[in-house]
């Protein structure tokens, strides 16, 4: 089973894998989801964990989707079915912050 840190280290390396694919520098990337080129490089290298809105940026500063920050190639099944349950997981509290935020 993946630990908290092995989910920030994923996560961290797959932000920084789709924005090296892009030519992204951290800096467009971080004006891109609106945040501090010092927060995304902790969260590339799996320091810090953004929050829903933070990810939410990113993935849409990269033009992925959200689940593709949490995908690993050859990953094993059970490593990937937790991944699918915390992007599920995320997804759900994005959407209620959001379905908060309108009311």
């Amino acid at each position: 089973m993946l630990s908290g840190q092995d989910v920030r280290t994923l996560l961290g390396r797959r932000i920084q894998f789709y924005r090296k694919q892009r030519q992204f520098s951290q800096a467009v990337l971080a004006e891109k989801a609106d945040i501090s080129i010092t927060f995304l490089s902790k969260i590339e290298r799996g320091i810090r964990y953004p929050t829903p809105d933070t990810l939410s940026g990113i993935a849409n500063g990269l033009e992925v989707e959200l689940c593709d920050l949490f995908r690993q190639d050859g990953m094993p099944a059970d490593h990937q079915n937790m991944l699918d349950r915390l992007q599920n997981d995320v997804i759900k509290t994005v959407e209620t912050i959001f379905k908060a935020y309108k009311e």
